[in-house]
């Protein structure tokens, strides 16, 4: 399985803040949570990476 292969998966994504001063990616899907924790400065490139997924893939849909 790669990064193109679809899969019929619902999902829930919540971005927040937490109290330790991390920004939290919570994934939950079914019974399965995944917390993920990145300092504010992980979490900059991480956007920064989806900004540039996004014009890329807009560059594809022409």
């Amino acid at each position: 399985m790669g990064i193109n292969t679809e899969r019929d998966i619902e999902a829930n994504l919540q971005i927040g803040p937490t109290d330790q001063g991390m920004v939290r990616l919570f994934i939950e899907a079914g019974e399965l949570e995944i917390p993920m924790d990145f300092d504010p400065e992980e979490a900059e490139e991480i956007a920064d990476e989806i900004r540039a997924a996004a014009q890329a893939a807009r560059a594809v849909k022409g």
